[in-house]
């Protein structure tokens, strides 16, 4: 029997701690019903014997952490509102969860839930994904991880991560993919509708630009590359408007954004044709053109390295007159 303790946090997102639940049930109904006795053995863990969700919303009985000398899996759920705040409301949990994972338990962390998980300093030097919309918070907080944004899940050393919102029951499918077998994890995915082989958050992805710092040199290049992506833009040329020599704007500039300087243009060029491809009729040469390519090779290895898809498959995929036009 493998002991799940999934943790109800302070703040923490009911989905994640239900959804999470609910598939651990279904899997050993499954493995009953194949004549192979339950896995999964799930305790509801809080600070003490009552947990409340949503300002009192939801009253969920717990098992007080203190009172779990050992488990096998830990289950962090995502918490909502500040993220700081959210962490410091559940400091307590950390040293259980230290200890838990010293004695050979895993620990998981779904979505925003890699917040709580990183302040362990379990992550630090590992690799974690998390929502992409918290990309820049989770960086600013915890520069020790090393953060894969695009991943829908990552393993590590007994530590895993999800990406965003629903993406999160991915990553239980693949645990109980691990533990359970693929049979399981396969069942699982149609009861409960999950595509089980998605592993990128790419295609979800908004890119909105890093201007959450304070060098203003760096946010006037980030604003004069969103304002001319359709043009060719060097990094000699950013330098020079800035008065700064080419190494010193991309070491600020990485240190600012996350990315090189060609990674953003890339970026907010792919962003920009990503737009077209949803709303216009254009085809994907004419979008190309538009956002400043001329080599339809380069522009597809670009548009796929970033979303995951070809332009050809996101425009099916969202294009909002091609799926009226399908319905």
């Amino acid at each position: 029997m493998k002991r799940v303790s999934i943790l109800v946090t302070r703040g923490a997102i009911m989905g994640n701690i239900e959804g999470p639940r609910q598939v651990f049930t279904e899997v050993n109904d499954y493995l009953k019903n194949t004549g192979i006795p339950p896995l999964f053995e799930v305790t509801l863990a809080g600070l003490s014997e009552e947990s409340f969700l949503n300002d009192g919303l939801y009253t969920i009985s717990t098992k007080p952490i203190k009172n779990i000398k050992r488990t096998d899996l830990v289950i962090i759920p995502a918490m909502y509102g500040n993220l700081q705040k959210a962490v410091d409301d559940n400091k307590e949990f950390v040293p259980w969860i230290i200890k838990q994972y010293k004695e050979g338990a895993e620990v998981a962390s779904l979505c925003l839930g890699a917040f709580l998980l990183a302040s362990t300093g379990l992550l630090d030097g590992k690799k974690c994904s998390t929502h992409w919309l918290a990309a820049q918070a989770f960086r600013q907080m915890f520069p020790s991880v090393n953060l894969v944004e695009d991943k829908i899940n990552t393993d590590e050393d007994g530590i895993y991560s999800s990406g965003g919102a629903y993406s999160s029951l991915n990553l239980i499918l693949y645990l109980v993919e691990k533990h359970a077998g693929r049979e399981a994890a396969l069942f699982c995915s149609k009861a409960f509708q999950i595509d089980i082989d998605r592993n990128s958050q790419s295609p979800f992805m908004i890119f909105k630009g890093q201007k959450d710092h304070n060098d203003e040199s760096i946010k006037k290049a980030q604003e004069f590359i969103e304002n001319n992506f359709q043009n060719k833009i060097t990094v000699d040329e950013l330098a020079s408007m800035l008065a700064l020599s080419r190494r010193n704007l991309e070491r600020r500039f990485k240190k600012a954004t996350a990315n090189t300087v060609v990674e953003y243009i890339q970026r907010v060029k792919i962003e920009a044709a990503k737009q077209s491809l949803e709303t216009s009729r254009e085809n994907i040469n004419e979008v190309m053109y538009k956002v400043g390519y001329s080599d339809p090779k380069a522009f597809r290895v670009t548009f796929k390295k970033i979303t995951g898809l070809s332009p050809i498959q996101y425009r099916n995929k969202y294009n909002k007159e091609l799926l009226m036009v399908d319905n």
